[in-house]
C-alpha cells in the first residue's frame, strides 16, 4: 500500500543447489527482513518444514520499497511451491503475519489492500480468521480464512500425513463485560446559543466548515461535539473509504463498515506528521484523512503550530492529501468539515464591552494573525459566540434534540443530492464557483449585497463563492427551491460576523 493506493507484489522462489541460505530480495525493510527466520520456525511447527537448501525469495516488482508482516504467508507459501509441496496457489493473494508456531496472526490494512487486488483482478483472497469479516467487505472478494499454515498448506495441496494440525481451541462462552455506554451528546444539553444551533444546523446540512470566536465556557466545544450527531450516516462508498482508512492506519480490525461520520479532536501539541499524515518509510495517514467525511475539530486553534494550520489549506480546496517522500508517494482522501474554536484574545475575556480584559491590542493583534488570511477565507460560516445567560438556564428542556434537527438536515441534503447530480456533487460545500455563477446563477437583485460586500473588498472571490453555497444550504433547509436576497444576508452576515465582533 502507498497511501490508499495498493500494487500487487508477485512473490517467486527459487531453491538452489548450494550450502543452506535464505534470501530475501526487492527491497524489504527491516520488519520484513526478519521474516526468514519467523517463516522457517513456522513451516517446521507446522510439518512443511522448508527445504535445507539455499532458498532465494523476490518480491515483484524489485524497485517498489516492501514493509510490515503482511507478506509472511505468501512468502512461505511460495517457498513451498517451489519445492512442490503446495500446488495451484500462483492467483491466490496470501495476506498474513505468522507465528512461530504456525499460527496465522491478523494485519492491518487488510480492506484497503483487498480492495486493490479485486482492482487488479485478483478476486482468490487468502486472510487469517480475525481479518474475514474485514475482507469479505468487498464485494467481489472470494474469502478464505485459516487459523494455521498447516490449513493453508492441506488447502492447497500439501501431504496430509505430514502436516501437524493445531489443537483445536474448544469456544468457551464467556459472559460479556458490562460496559457502561457513553453518554448521548445531544444539542439538547445545550442552553440558550439559539444562533451558534441555527450555524451548526447549516454546517451540517451542506458540509460547511465553521469557525467559533467566543469566550471561555461558551459552549464552542460542546457545539462541536454534537455536530456529528446530526450529519446523516455514510453511504457505502463514503462508509468504505472511511473503513479502509481506519483499517489502513492501525487503530482496529473493522469486520463491518463504519457509519457514523468520524470525529477527530487532536490536540494544540500535535505534530505536523499526526495530523497531516507521515511517519518513517511510507507515510501513514494524519487526523485529517481519519476525519475523512466526518469532522475534523481544531480547539484553541491560535495554539497549533502555524504550519499545521497551513497545510490544511490544500485539502480544504482538493479534499486530498498528497504526501512526498523518498520513499514513495501517497494519496489519502482527506474531505472533512474543519471546525475551528478560538477564545477573543489570548486571556478569553474580551467579551462584550471586554472591561475586564487585558490584553493589549498588540497581543490581541498576535494572538488572531496566528490564523492566516487564506485559512480564514476557506471557512464559510464565521461565528461570534457569545456567553450564556440566565434565562437560557431558566428556559432548560426546551431545546430542540439531535434526533429533530437531523430530520432536517437530512432532508436539506436529499436536495442537495437531487439538484446537483448532473455535476456528481452532493452537498453544497463542493459545488465550484463556475456552476455558482452558471447553471445555478442567481438574479443580481437576489445577490445585490454579497456584490455591494465584494465592491467594499469585505469578501473575496473566494468569500463570493463561499457565501453562495450557504445560501443555498439556507434555502434547502427552509425547503425552498432557490435561495432569496434573505438567504444571501443570512450567508453574508455568518461570513462577517466575527469580523464585526
Amino acid at each position: 500500500m502507498l497511501g490508499m493506493n495498493g500494487h500487487v507484489v508477485e512473490v517467486e522462489a527459487d531453491i538452489g543447489q548450494t550450502l543452506p541460505a535464505f534470501v530475501l530480495l526487492g527491497l524489504p525493510d527491516a520488519s520484513l527482513n526478519e521474516a526468514k527466520d519467523r517463516i522457517r520456525a513456522a513451516a517446521r511447527n507446522a510439518g512443511v518444514p522448508l527445504s535445507r537448501r539455499k532458498i532465494t525469495v523476490n518480491l515483484i516488482p524489485a524497485s517498489l520499497p516492501k514493509r510490515g508482516s503482511a507478506f509472511d504467508l505468501a512468502i512461505v507459501m511460495s517457498a513451498l511451491a517451489a519445492a512442490r509441496d503446495v500446488r495451484g496457489c500462483g492467483s491466490t493473494v496470501f495476506l498474513a503475519e505468522l507465528g512461530l508456531d504456525g499460527q496465522l496472526r491478523p494485519v492491518h490494512g487488510v480492506l484497503p489492500a483487498v480492495m486493490a487486488a479485486v482492482q487488479a483482478g485478483h478476486t482468490s483472497i487468502v486472510v487469517a480468521e480475525e481479518n474475514a469479516a474485514e475482507a469479505a467487505l468487498v464485494p467481489a472478494a472470494r474469502v478464505r480464512s485459516f487459523r494455521s499454515l498447516a490449513e493453508v498448506a492441506l488447502a492447497f495441496g500439501a501431504d496430509g500425513a505430514q502436516v501437524t494440525l493445531p489443537d483445536p481451541v474448544p469456544r468457551q462462552e464467556v459472559p460479556a463485560p458490562a460496559v457502561r455506554s457513553a453518554p448521548l451528546r445531544d444539542l439538547s444539553d445545550i442552553a440558550g446559543q439559539h444562533e451558534a444551533r441555527y450555524a451548526l444546523e447549516i454546517a451540517a446540512a451542506g458540509a460547511h466548515h465553521l469557525l467559533m470566536v467566543g469566550p471561555p465556557g461558551a459552549g464552542k466545544t460542546m457545539l462541536a461535539e454534537r455536530l456529528s450527531g446530526i450529519l446523516p450516516e455514510l453511504e457505502d462508498d463514503h462508509a468504505m473509504e472511511v473503513t479502509a482508512i481506519h483499517s489502513l492506519s492501525g487503530e482496529r480490525y473493522c469486520g463491518e463498515l463504519v457509519r457514523t461520520p468520524p470525529f477527530e479532536s487532536p490536540h494544540h501539541t500535535a505534530t505536523p506528521a499526526a495530523i497531516i499524515g507521515g511517519g518513517s518509510g511510507i507515510p501513514r495517514p494524519g487526523a485529517a484523512s481519519r476525519a475523512h467525511r466526518g469532522i475534523l475539530f481544531l480547539d484553541e486553534a491560535p495554539e497549533y503550530e502555524r504550519r499545521v494550520l497551513e497545510a490544511l489549506r490544500e485539502p480544504l480546496e482538493s479534499g486530498r492529501l498528497v504526501l512526498h517522500r523518498a520513499s514513495g508517494t501517497a494519496s489519502y482522501p482527506a474531505r472533512f468539515q474543519l471546525v475551528l474554536a478560538l477564545n477573543p484574545c489570548p486571556c478569553g475575556l474580551a467579551n462584550g464591552k471586554g472591561i475586564d480584559c487585558m490584553c493589549t491590542a498588540q497581543q490581541r493583534r498576535r494572538y488572531f494573525n496566528r490564523l492566516s488570511g487564506p485559512l480564514l477565507d476557506r471557512v464559510d460560516l464565521q461565528l461570534a459566540v457569545q456567553r450564556v445567560g440566565l434565562a437560557d438556564y431558566a428556559a432548560g428542556g426546551s431545546a430542540e434534540t439531535s434526533a429533530r434537527v437531523a430530520e432536517r438536515v437530512a432532508a436539506a441534503r436529499s436536495a442537495q443530492r437531487d439538484r446537483l447530480r448532473p455535476w456528481n456533487y452532493a452537498t453544497n460545500a463542493e459545488v465550484q464557483g463556475r456552476i455558482l455563477r452558471g447553471e445555478l446563477a442567481l438574479p443580481r437583485a437576489v445577490t445585490a449585497s454579497l456584490d455591494r460586500a465584494l465592491d467594499r473588498n469585505l469578501v473575496s472571490a473566494r468569500g463570493w463563492d463561499r457565501v453562495l453555497r450557504v445560501a443555498w444550504t439556507v434555502s434547502d433547509l427552509a425547503g425552498r427551491a432557490r435561495p432569496d436576497a434573505d438567504d444571501v444576508v443570512t450567508a453574508l452576515g455568518f461570513r462577517l460576523q466575527e469580523r464585526a465582533a
